[in-house]
């Protein structure tokens, strides 16, 4: 216990070790189908730690790998130690029923007295000091080291009133959790009206109404026609300049070497309005040099190269979170910064994502930002302004539109990633100017007002965060429950429990190492049942002891 916590007098410090039987677990071989054919006996794994009670899981063994693997009974307490999820947070968890466990994870099963209700919540009541004080250093993945979770202290209370307390935390949570998850289904609810209002915006239905009573001077098409036509004479004007100065003819034929940018692929896209057209992310983007880029590769720009003054860079994270600058901001020195002019940004750049969980998340690069440089994992894209507004096409790539052309883009397997080439070719819809303004607005109001009422969810979530973890604290310091009279002490309690640890010990020396084997060979499994698993309590209670 932490020494600032004073304990009530008939509580006592303990750990794991003392009040637990600790079981780890394994993987049997994925490429033997004889632990795995036919399984019914839930094999748990982090994956499928999303619930404090666990009652499935994705994958199953049969009885042949208990040979192999621990069978937890159930009512026992799953901890995660080893997983990157362990550098937000511990899961831990009851099995309501019989399981086995990968070796990520760890069982500890109560000994008669203890509630392993009580043991898993005071663990997540003690989360944050158990993730610092256990913590395995020297690791890729984020793991707990074993014995010091064994021997992290914690707070016993006498057996009865482990019950009061488990039942006040039970009441006193079930309403909290009531409340949190009604604020989830708001955050839901928020979420799905952000798609709803951007998928109005993109497919004409937003603006319908101002279509009806307003007749554009320039069609969408009759826009892309135009810039497109402007774009090439520039190109041809430029060719006819350098023939000229060095002093050449032009040759036959010199216009078919015009680039013509890419087609969009409209296929099992909406039918857009009329005065609307499609057009691909190449077409939209400016004629000039390097207005559709991606980031550095490899060693054009390594860790090394970075400062802590000068250009700054643009990260992945910064165009998820939309926020650039701020003291964790890393930069370039000018020089760096000239020799990757190609991967510049400035104010009113469109950027996405190009890796991710999915990739193609869109922002516009801020006004009051000086010019920067983006990283590897990232797109930019300078639009032709006479033709598309940058922040209707980021609402474009946010929405559902650009989202289910991105999704079958991908590559890769650890990573998801998508090409420039494959991206170049995103079909996205054209609106007269004016009918864009006017979308970029309302979605600019609708926006801040979701956006508003996301704030005050996300505020009260923190807040039932908080309150939780202030009732778990209170509950295992003995101020949430009155203590009786009659109750034992948990010391007696725990010499109890020693003195019968010492007698199973002294019997097990007793009964000699064969004997001891035999004894484990002979252990009754009974076969599966219930659920595939059985609930026989023999089983239960011999594992128990």
């Amino acid at each position: 216990m932490s020494e600032s916590v004073d304990l009530p007098p008939d509580w006592c410090s303990s750990n794991l070790e003392e009040v637990a039987r600790s079981l780890g677990g394994g993987t049997p071989s994925k490429s033997d189908p004889t632990f795995w054919a036919g399984g019914a006996i839930p094999w748990v794994s982090p994956k499928d730690m999303k619930t404090f009670n666990v009652i499935s899981s994705e994958d199953t063994l049969n009885e042949k790998a208990l040979d192999r693997l621990s069978l937890i009974p159930a009512d026992s307490v799953l901890v995660v130690v080893r997983s990157g999820i362990l550098s937000r947070t511990l899961p831990v968890a009851l099995n309501r029923l019989p399981v086995t466990i990968n070796q990520d994870m760890r069982a500890f099963v109560p000994v008669r007295g203890i509630s392993a209700k009580y043991l898993s919540l005071q663990l997540m009541a003690r989360e944050r000091e158990i993730l610092s004080a256990c913590a395995k250093n020297g690791t890729t993945v984020a793991s707990i080291e074993g014995p010091a979770l064994a021997h992290f202290p914690l707070a016993i209370a006498p057996a009865a009133q482990q019950t009061r307390i488990v039942a006040k935390l039970e009441e006193l949570l079930s309403d909290l959790d009531a409340g949190v998850a009604e604020l989830k289904a708001a955050q839901k609810k928020l979420a799905q009206y952000r798609q709803s209002l951007l998928k109005a915006a993109v497919e004409g239905s937003l603006t319908a109404e101002w279509r009806a009573k307003n007749t554009p001077t320039e069609t969408g098409a009759q826009l892309l026609e135009r810039i497109l036509h402007e774009r090439r004479a520039r190109w041809e004007a430029k060719q006819l300049a350098k023939f000229e100065s060095q002093g050449k003819a032009p040759p036959k034929d010199w216009q078919k070497k015009y680039p013509e940018p890419v087609q969009p692929d409209t296929t099992d896209l909406p039918v857009l309005p009329q005065g609307w057209v499609w057009a691909s992310i190449e077409q939209i983007s400016s004629d000039e040099r390097y207005s559709l880029a991606i980031g550095p590769f490899g060693s054009n720009l390594k860790v090394p190269d970075y400062r802590d003054s000068g250009v700054p860079l643009v990260f992945v994270r910064n165009i998820r979170a939309g926020k650039y600058g701020g003291e964790h901001t890393k930069y370039v020195t000018p020089e760096k910064a000239v020799e990757l002019s190609a991967h510049s940004v400035a104010s009113g750049d469109v950027l996405v994502t190009k890796m991710g969980e999915p990739p193609g998340d869109a922002d516009v690069y801020p006004d009051k930002q000086p010019p920067a440089i983006i990283t590897a994992d990232c797109i930019k894209i300078r639009c032709s302004h006479d033709l598309m507004s940058p922040v209707f096409l980021k609402t474009v790539i946010n929405s559902h539109i650009g989202k289910r052309q991105i999704e079958p883009m991908t590559q890769g397997v650890a990573q998801k990633k998508v090409s420039l080439g494959r991206f170049s070719s995103l079909a996205v819809p054209v609106p007269p100017t004016d009918e864009q303004t006017l979308i970029v607005r309302l979605v600019d109001e609708a926006g801040r007002d979701a956006a508003e009422q996301l704030t005050a969810i996300e505020l009260s979530l923190k807040q039932s965060a908080a309150q939780r973890l202030n009732i778990l604290r209170a509950a295992f310091s003995g101020q949430l429950v009155p203590p009786d009279p009659n109750d034992e002490p948990a010391s007696v309690l725990l010499e109890r429990i020693r003195a019968e640890r010492v007698k199973r010990d002294d019997q097990k020396k007793a009964a000699g190492p064969q004997n001891q084997k035999n004894r484990m060979k002979n252990t009754y499994r009974p076969p599966l049942a219930i659920g595939g698993v059985s609930t026989d309590k023999n089983l239960v209670k011999d594992q128990r002891c």
